[in-house]
Formats: structure tokens, sequence, C-alpha cells
């Protein structure tokens, strides 16, 4: 596919103040997309693209050159992986299109290796995103920061409260779990949190992952996909967008879980949804965006290679159950120190026994000591024999 024919270049400006950063400033790094010039993919590990598509959302495009570029461009590099910035997805005349367009983009960059940042745009473009996946025949674990579900009902249009009810749904699903980071209980049915345990997908509220930020690292190792919708972060930090409220992830807490994303060797794309430029007077929640890319490019930086643990290089621990008639196998990396737990199933298609390795955490290992089977354990072994 020829990429430069679904953007638009930035604004001339960014391409005049290019030449004034300092030498150690993202703005003089990153390649951008110009008048006269498209950044080669091939040559990148991380782009960058804007997608000002709002039909779904209560936030709504700005007019002026976008200000998370403007923050972002001032940070200053730390031995980041080469980014390219391709600039202002063009919105086609039907949303069908556009979401179509979204899903070719992110297919051909999933496909190559290089991790799309989105910078949105609705939350509901998350739909389009987990396209991408169907049309690689990928099974992914998708994982959204945000206050709410946004289920919606059966009959709802597409929309950012109500984009992931059309992923659950989708025929045939691709969709191998769905983890929620930061839902706030009032903001959401107890229908919808009882639905969403039964069909063995994992919710983590806001005052649980407050109380102990790490539990969300082997939750993000595990994933695919993340959308962050920004009305996950207290109005104090983010107020720039329609749906902002009083509680949720503050600054360094919303830093820290992009960190953990970006450090996830299975990670492959990542969305910031909900800006709305128009209500950002300060650059408060332009500052605190840049910030959070910042992070999850650090994080990529970082990254050990480990997709699953290298058992030559990993404590291996036997916890028995059950007096003895189980027992879960855990492995600890001599290389990060993190988890993951194994989890055994029988692969029909090569009528054989394997191991499915899921990312966990110390704590995992505690519970197991105690005679208890760790939750997650549990969901990914009825994912997999269901």
């Amino acid at each position: 596919m020829n990429l430069v024919d679904y953007f638009l270049p930035l604004p001339d400006s960014f391409l005049i103040k290019k030449e004034s950063f300092q030498s150690t400033q993202l703005g003089s790094l990153v390649t951008i997309h110009s008048e006269n010039y498209f950044p080669d993919i091939a040559d990148c590990k991380i782009v960058i693209f804007s997608v000002p598509e709002y039909e779904g959302s209560k936030n709504f495009e700005a007019e002026g050159k976008c200000q998370i570029r403007e923050e972002f461009f001032e940070l200053h590099n730390y031995d980041f992986p080469n980014i390219a910035d391709l600039g202002i997805m063009k919105i086609s005349s039907t949303r069908k299109q556009t979401f179509s367009d979204i899903e070719n983009i992110c297919k051909e960059m999933i496909n190559n290796e290089v991790i799309p940042i989105i910078l949105g745009g609705g939350n509901d473009i998350s739909y389009a995103v987990y396209k991408a996946y169907v049309s690689l025949n990928k099974f992914i674990t998708f994982t959204s920061i945000d206050s709410k579900f946004d289920i919606g009902l059966k009959e709802d249009f597409l929309s950012s409260e109500s984009y992931l009810g059309k992923i659950i749904s989708h025929s045939p699903s691709f969709l191998f779990q769905f983890i929620n980071i930061g839902y706030q209980t009032y903001y959401n049915s107890p229908i919808a949190i009882s639905m969403l345990n039964d069909m063995n997908f994992e919710s983590l509220r806001l005052g649980t992952i407050q109380q102990e930020l790490e539990l969300a690292e082997p939750v993000l190792r595990n994933t695919d996909f993340l959308s962050f919708d920004i009305s996950a972060i207290s109005s104090a930090f983010a107020p720039a967008n329609k749906y902002s409220n009083p509680n949720g992830f503050n600054g360094p807490e919303a830093c820290k879980l992009a960190f953990y994303a970006g450090i996830s060797d299975k990670l492959s794309s990542f969305a910031l949804f909900e800006y709305n430029q128009n209500l950002d007077n300060t650059n408060l929640t332009a500052k605190l965006l840049s910030q959070i890319l910042w992070y999850f490019i650090q994080g990529v930086s970082k990254r050990r290679k480990e997709l699953n643990p290298n058992i030559q290089n990993c404590v291996k621990y036997n916890v028995s159950l059950d007096n003895g008639k189980n027992e879960i196998i855990f492995y600890k990396s001599n290389l990060s120190a993190r988890w993951w737990m194994g989890v055994p199933f029988y692969n029909k298609e090569k009528s054989k026994k394997e191991t499915y390795f899921v990312a966990c955490s110390y704590s995992d290992y505690e519970i197991s000591l105690k005679g208890e089977v760790p939750n997650r354990w549990i969901k990914t072994y009825y994912k997999l024999t269901s």
C-alpha cells in the first residue's frame, strides 16, 4: 500500500521549528511527514499519526495545530528507537471508509513489526484497530484503560460508549482476552461487570490499581493492543475532554502505566483517545499526554526480548495443589525478575499438549502457596479450553 495517500503533512511550522531544537530534543530526531517528504517506515520502530475522527464521540476536532506534538517535540531523547510522524490521517467521505483506512494502515504497521501510536479521535477507533488484527488472523489480548466498559446495547450506533460491545460480538472473534484497567464501579452496570466476568474477561478497579500499580504490569505484558481513554485520568491532570471526571489516575500513575505497556514485548499498538484540544486552554492535558508518549517510548527502548520466558534463563517453581494432585509451574526471569505461569492445554490443531505462558506477578505465586489457584490462571485456562 502507498501510505502517503492516507495522510496530510504536518504544518510547515513544525518543519521550520525543527531547525531550532537542541540535538537531543525529539523535535530534531523524529522524522516527520512534510510537504516534500514522507518517512520510510522500514527505518522505524515506532510511527505516530493522528486521526481527527470524532463522529462517535462528544469531543471534537481542533482547528489549530496539534498541541500534543508541540509538547512532545520539546522533550529530550534517551536512546529512543527511530520514530516517524506520518502526520494527520485523511478522513474519508464516509465513516465506514475511514475506519477501513485505519484498519489497513494499522495492519501494514503491525505486519511490518512497526508500532503505531494513534492520537485520536474517539475511543471507538479502537474497533478499527481491532479489525486490523482480525485481518491478520491474529488472536489478541485487548486492554482498555478506561473508567467505563463502553459495551452499550446491541442496537447502538458504533460510538465511544458502545465500541467494546461491537468488538465482543464481532464474528469471527479474534479476541482471546479483554482486560479493563481503572474502571470506576459507579459508572458501570453490575450486569456488565458480571457479564465480563462470566466471559472470563478481566477487570481491575481504579482503587485496586492505585493501591498497587504494579498489578498492571503483567496485564500489560500480556497485551497486544492498548487503548488509553484519557477520561480515565483525573480531571485535575487531564481536563481537556468532555468525559472528564474528578476521580481517576494521576499524572505519574498514567505515565507509569504507559511505561509498563511500552516495555511489553507483546504489545504491538498503542492509542490515546478523546483529547479535546479546544478545551485545553493551558496545554496542561497536552503536556501530560506528551509525557505519556515519552514514557511509552522509553519502555519500548528498554524491551528485553522476553515475549515468553526463556526457560534456560529462569528459576522454576513448582507449586503443588490439592495434596499433590495438581500443580502450577512458575518461572522467574534471571534477566528481568519478571514472572510467568505455565497454563497447560491440549492443542487440537497439533493434537498434543502444550503450555501457554501467561505473565503474572509475585503475588500470584504467593496466592498459589496458600493453596489457591490465581484468578488469572483460571481465566486463561478456560479461554484455552473453551
